[in-house]
C-alpha cells in the first residue's frame, strides 16, 4: 500500500517527517524519541487500538512504511542536520512564491494572521498529537493538516528573520517647504549566516554542551564545505583535545595556524600539545627500553595528557 498526501509541505514533492510524527520542526531528540514511542505503541499489533485484522495491517503499513522512517531520519545527527538544512530553506523559497500558496484548513489560516506565532503553533501541534492515531482511517488526513502548519509555520520564521524595519521617509507638507537635512541612508538589512556560519554555531553550540561527537560532524561537514577555514580547524582542534586525540588536535591546529597565524586558540594550545606529544613519545622510549626494566609507566591517575593539559584530574 502506498500513501499519497498532497497538502502542506508534501505538495512540494517533500516528506514531512514532522508531521509524521506530529512534532515541531524544532523538536529536540528527546521530544521525538519520546512521540515515537507513544506512537509505536498504538500502532504495534498488540494493542488494544488495533482490534480487527484490517487495523493490525493498517497499523504496521503505517508504522513501517511512514513512522519508522521519520524516525531514523529525525535522530540521526547528520540526517536531521541535513533535513532541517532543506526545511529552511524551503521556507525561503515559499515565502518567495506566497501568492501561489493556498491553505486548506483553518488551523492553516488562523495559524498564519495569529499574533502569537510560536504558542499557537505548538499548542496547535500538541492538540492533533493527542488523537492522531486513534482512527487509522483519518491519519494521512491528520498528517496533511499538521504539514500545513508547519508550512506556514516555516514562511512566517523565514519572514521573521530577514525583515528589517524600512527606513523612515520625510513628512511633505503641501506649500510648506522643508529645510535641507540631509538623509540618513536607510540601515543594511541583517546579513543572512552562511552554510558553513549555521554548522559552526551549532558546534560550538554541541561543544558547550560537551558534545564533542555531534559537534565534530558538524564541524567535518563544515570544513567539507571550506577546507580552508581556520576558524573551523581550530576549532575542531579543541573537540579533538577534548577528546584526548592530540595527534588530531595538532593537524588542524597546524592547518589553523597556516590559513591564519594569529589564531588565538592554536597559538595558545598548540605549544601545549607539541610538549605534551613530546612527552608521550620519551615515555614510550624510557617504558619500552629493556635496559630499564625498573622503570614502570605512570600509574599515578593523574588524568594522563588530557588531564595535564586543562590542568586537573580526569573526571
Amino acid at each position: 500500500m502506498s500513501f499519497k498526501i498532497d497538502r502542506g509541505l508534501f505538495k512540494y514533492d517533500f516528506i514531512d517527517h514532522h508531521a509524521v510524527l506530529c512534532v515541531p520542526v524544532d523538536a529536540d531528540v528527546k521530544e521525538i524519541r519520546k512521540r515515537y514511542l507513544q506512537i509505536a505503541r498504538r500502532l504495534h499489533p498488540d494493542s488494544s487500538f488495533t482490534e480487527s485484522d484490517e487495523q493490525k495491517q493498517l497499523g504496521n503499513e503505517f508504522l513501517s512504511k511512514l513512522v519508522n522512517p521519520a524516525y531514523e531520519k529525525l535522530v540521526g545527527d547528520r540526517t536531521r542536520t541535513e533535513y532541517i538544512l532543506i526545511l529552511s530553506q524551503i521556507g525561503k523559497r515559499l515565502l518567495q512564491e506566497s501568492t501561489s500558496v493556498t491553505l486548506n484548513t483553518d488551523l492553516g489560516k488562523q495559524l498564519a494572521q495569529a499574533p502569537n506565532l510560536d504558542p499557537f503553533y505548538r499548542s496547535a501541534i500538541a492538540k492533533l498529537a493527542q488523537t492522531q492515531y486513534d482512527s487509522l482511517e483519518q491519519v494521512l488526513q491528520v498528517i496533511a493538516q499538521v504539514s500545513e502548519l508547519n508550512l506556514v509555520y516555516l514562511m512566517r520564521s523565514a519572514s521573521k528573520s530577514s525583515a528589517s524595519p524600512p527606513p523612515a521617509q520625510p513628512k511633505v507638507q503641501s506649500g510648506i517647504s522643508q529645510p535641507n537635512t540631509q538623509k540618513n541612508p536607510p540601515p543594511e538589512p541583517p546579513k543572512e549566516d552562511s552554510v558553513v556560519e549555521q554548522y559552526v554555531r551549532r558546534a560550538q553550540s554541541l561543544i558547550d554542551k560537551n558534545q564533542f561527537a555531534q559537534a565534530k560532524v558538524e564541524l567535518q561537514d563544515a570544513l567539507k564545505l571550506e577546507p580552508k577555514n581556520s576558524h573551523c580547524h581550530s576549532l575542531i582542534a579543541m573537540v579533538y583535545l577534548k577528546q584526548n586525540q592530540l595527534k588530531m588536535a595538532k593537524i588542524h591546529f597546524d592547518n589553523a595556524l597556516k590559513l591564519d597565524p594569529n589564531d588565538e586558540r592554536a597559538l595558545q594550545w598548540k605549544p601545549k600539545i607539541d610538549k605534551a606529544l613530546g612527552q608521550q613519545s620519551s615515555d614510550h622510549k624510557v617504558t619500552s627500553s629493556p635496559n630499564n626494566g625498573d622503570k614502570q609507566p605512570d600509574k599515578s591517575g593523574s588524568g594522563g595528557l588530557f588531564g595535564g593539559l586543562f590542568g586537573g584530574k580526569k573526571k
